[in-house]
């Protein structure tokens, strides 16, 4: 193989095998229901936790604060599906805590809505 192909190889396909790899072929973790606004945050940091692969690592690191999934994935630069399912397996592990937003159907009540804009209205 010449040079002028290994080379296309590694800039236009090394992405996507990276993330078929760093994944173990897995494409997709729907078991949490981890979306875009999901808070998560690290339980240890990379230093506590031996043997993991550096992607595993990095995502510790950068969650010692809660942090969104939608941040994570930009912020060591993986496709969101591969982040969500890096962080299912940490979640599994209990390395990463998780809390989703609240679904729609948590809305308050339409008649409290309206009593508390009726009381704004008074002051």
């Amino acid at each position: 193989m010449s040079g002028r192909h290994e080379s296309w190889f590694e800039e236009e396909a090394g992405p996507l095998v990276r993330s078929y790899a760093v994944t173990g072929g897995r494409t997709r973790s729907d078991t949490l229901g981890l979306d875009l606004i999901t808070l998560v945050v690290a339980m240890r940091s990379a230093h506590e936790v031996a043997g993991f692969e550096p992607e595993y690592g990095r995502i510790l690191n950068l969650c010692q604060r809660p942090t969104s999934v939608a941040e994570v994935a930009a912020r060591i630069d993986l496709p969101l599906p591969v982040v969500k399912v890096l962080l299912s397996d940490l979640i599994e592990q209990n390395l990463v805590l998780f809390r989703t937003a609240t679904p729609v159907t948590d809305t308050p009540n339409k008649h409290v809505l309206q009593a508390v804009l009726d009381g704004i209205r008074k002051l």
